[in-house]
């Protein structure tokens, strides 16, 4: 009742305040404060409560339908596979050229072995699952829904750059505590540009398929370089 009589801009606030902080949380309970299979559990959570948040949000608060529109008819697809490519080759070039010399292969791989991902099929698994379904589910969630919300509360050109903003916080806690800060510094700039672009994508074509092309492309760049750390053979 309340949030009916509140206005556009109060609602869109209460609506980012609900869902950014989940995914942070969600991210410091696994690997912080109570790794393990504890921490799995509220990671799980977190992901589930952003997940369900929009779509409550659109039937119960905003009283629509979900609107699925088709891939195929999706303009701007062109735009999004070639954004995809260039942040992709930037991502490889980086970790070739700068990010070899800085990462400690022997702990990542420490992690992967505890984690259960030194197995190739495992890890090729992970990675399918993250770079065709989780960037749609994170489409979905940071921008045709967090977007939507940071444009009634900035204009829409900074909007682009706030829902950016928002995207990288919980990347930078993940990539914190596991990588120094160099490797967390320039990740998060990555996951920021790549959050900034895929806001633009869906500005100018409001749809999230150009974005998902585009960050399925530059998550199969990280998992690529992933793979070259991990196997190296």
């Amino acid at each position: 009742m309340l949030l009916e009589l509140a206005t556009p801009k109060s609602r869109s606030l209460v609506a980012l305040a609900v869902l950014v902080p989940a995914p942070t949380i969600g991210v410091l309970l696994a690997m912080y404060f109570v790794p393990g299979p504890v921490g799995q559990v509220f990671y799980g959570a977190s992901k589930a409560w952003i997940l369900l948040v929009p779509l409550l949000w659109l039937l119960l608060i905003d009283g629509a339908r979900p609107n699925v529109s088709s891939p195929f008819k999706a303009n701007g697809l062109a735009l999004g596979t070639g954004l995809g490519v260039l942040i992709a080759a930037i991502i490889i070039c980086g970790y070739l050229f700068i990010g070899k010399q800085w990462i400690d292969a022997d702990a990542m791989r420490a992690v992967a072995e505890r984690n259960g991902l030194s197995e190739q099929w495992r890890y090729l698994a992970l990675a399918a699952y993250l770079c065709v379904v989780n960037s749609l589910l994170e489409e979905y969630v940071w921008r045709w829904f967090v977007f939507h919300h940071c444009t009634a509360l900035v204009p829409r050109r900074a909007a682009v750059v706030l829902s950016g903003l928002l995207f990288t916080v919980h990347h930078i806690f993940a990539l914190g505590l596991q990588f120094d800060w160099r490797i967390t510094l320039l990740g998060s700039v990555g996951v920021c540009i790549g959050g900034i672009a895929w806001s633009w994508l869906y500005l100018r074509f409001g749809s999230v398929w150009p974005g998902w092309v585009s960050h399925a492309i530059v998550d199969i760049a990280v998992f690529t370089v992933g793979w070259m750390i991990l196997f190296p053979s």
